[in-house]
């Protein structure tokens, strides 16, 4: 599709990712020559409807943000395709790599780095969650977070969740085997929830291993196992990942506090 022009003003430069139904796309807004994320979602007799619900909610959620670290929200437009008609999302192009792209160039994290990283990270999610209703990304994971002028930058949107104050929870399974906590199995998925990623995707920068794959007792995660970190950072991350939900830091807010102060659980 590289050339092509979609809703007579965004040429297609490059193919980001291709899935069923999905695509993204790279291009370049001829207006203002500025680089732009097309999504595209085909509208065709094999659209699941989940997939229509999930793409509007993204288009929903991203309209009403407005964050250095979130891509902005552009556009949204229809498109007549040789294949068939696709609704579009155009959004801000964060220029970067992920952190799944750097772990896989064998990158693995400091502790000061990685407490960096989660400082911003988390202050994304106070904002996410204090909306109105709160917004739950539920799919925290290196390869959502892209790094740009060396500040993390949260990406992809199309689990995110309006929480309705009444329901207390969302319900719907999505989400990422291993950075996703026991209940969104269940299909519930609250603002700990988000902690939860987070706290994976750290452990699996400063581990370099996926986070499934380190050992548990009790439910939490063995790290003095696997890495040599200060026994408050080790308590914070044990914390962020506990399997149980009543166990784990419940806020974004809380859990900044208790990563900024140094506090352990004995301690409280």
């Amino acid at each position: 599709m590289a050339g092509q022009i979609l809703g007579d003003r965004y040429q297609v430069e490059q193919q980001l990712n291709k899935q069923a139904g999905r695509w993204a796309l790279l291009g370049r807004d001829l207006m203002s020559q500025q680089r732009v994320v097309l999504k595209l979602l085909f509208v065709d007799e094999q659209l699941v409807p989940n997939d229509l619900k999930h793409f509007e909610r993204e288009v929903r959620a991203l309209q009403a943000l407005d964050h250095p670290c979130i891509p902005k929200y552009l556009g949204y437009f229809e498109h007549e395709l040789p294949m068939g008609k696709a609704i579009v999302l155009v959004q801000e192009y964060v220029p970067g790599k992920s952190l799944q792209d750097l772990l896989q160039m064998g990158r693995t994290f400091t502790e000061p780095e990685a407490k960096e990283l989660a400082t911003v990270l988390l202050k994304i999610l106070a904002y996410l969650h204090r909306q109105t209703p709160p917004l739950i990304h539920r799919d925290l994971k290196p390869g959502n977070i892209v790094l740009a002028d060396r500040r993390p930058h949260l990406v992809d949107f199309g689990s995110v969740k309006m929480m309705r104050i009444s329901e207390r929870s969302a319900f719907s399974l999505v989400g990422t085997d291993g950075y996703m906590p026991p209940e969104q199995f269940s299909g519930r998925a609250v603002m700990a929830s988000d902690l939860y990623g987070l706290g994976s995707t750290i452990v699996h920068l400063i581990t370099g291993q996926f986070p499934s794959t380190l050992p548990r007792k009790q439910g939490q995660l063995q790290l003095e196992q696997v890495v040599d970190l200060s026994p408050a950072f080790t308590d914070w991350l044990q914390w962020m990942t506990e399997m149980s939900l009543d166990k784990r830091l419940q806020t974004a807010e809380e859990a900044l506090l208790v990563l900024n102060t140094g506090q352990m659980r004995g301690m409280l």
